[in-house]
C-alpha cells in the first residue's frame, strides 16, 4: 500500500505462473490471433493514476522486480530476478475502478495517451533491468506485454492462487 495517505499514483497486481499467454491480437478473415507467452515467471498487471509521471517508474520497476514472491523449489521466496523468472506485463485500466452503487467509474485513471506512455516507458525498464541482469541473460528470460488499451484473451496457469497488489 502507498506509504502516505496521498492518493495512489499508479496500481500492479502481481501472479506467479507456471506459463501464461496473452492474446494480442484478435483474429480476422484470413488471419490468426497472435499471441505472446511466456513460461514460469510473474504476470503484472499494470494501471497509472492521475499525477503519475516519468519518476515513478524507475521506483515501480525495482520494487516489482526485487519483491520476494515467486517460490524456488525448496519453498524459499525469491526475487523475479533471483529465480530467474520471466515477465508478462499487462495493461490493465480497470485495476482503476471505483464503485459508486452498483457501476464502476474510472475517473482517478491516467488520461489515455499518458497512460501510454507511461506504459511504453514501464516495459522498456522492465527490459533493460532483465537483460542486464546476469542471472536472468544467462537463463534466457523474456519479457512479453500486452497492448493498451485494447481488449485481450488471457490463459493463465498459476501455482497458487497468488496475488498480490502493490500501489505507488
Amino acid at each position: 500500500m502507498a506509504a502516505s495517505s496521498a492518493p495512489p499514483r499508479a496500481r500492479a497486481l502481481l501472479q506467479q505462473c507456471v506459463a501464461s499467454r496473452l492474446q494480442v491480437k484478435p483474429p480476422e478473415p484470413g488471419s490468426e490471433a497472435e499471441w505472446v507467452e511466456i513460461q514460469r515467471g510473474l504476470v503484472i498487471y499494470i494501471c497509472f493514476f492521475k499525477g503519475a509521471s516519468e519518476e515513478l517508474i524507475p521506483k515501480m520497476v525495482n520494487t516489482l522486480l526485487n519483491v520476494k514472491l515467486s517460490e524456488t523449489e525448496s519453498g524459499k521466496y525469491v526475487s523475479l530476478l533471483d529465480l530467474p523468472g520471466n515477465l508478462l506485463i499487462i495493461p490493465q485500466a480497470t485495476l482503476g475502478g471505483r464503485l459508486k452503487g452498483r457501476n464502476m467509474q474510472y475517473h482517478s485513471n491516467i488520461e489515455k495517451e499518458k497512460g501510454m506512455e507511461l506504459y511504453s516507458h514501464f516495459v522498456t525498464l522492465c527490459e533493460k533491468e532483465l537483460a542486464a541482469n546476469t542471472k536472468c541473460a544467462e537463463a534466457g528470460v523474456v519479457v512479453k506485454y500486452g497492448t493498451y488499451g485494447n481488449i485481450q484473451v488471457l490463459k493463465l496457469d498459476t501455482n497458487g492462487p497468488f496475488t498480490h497488489m502493490i500501489e505507488f
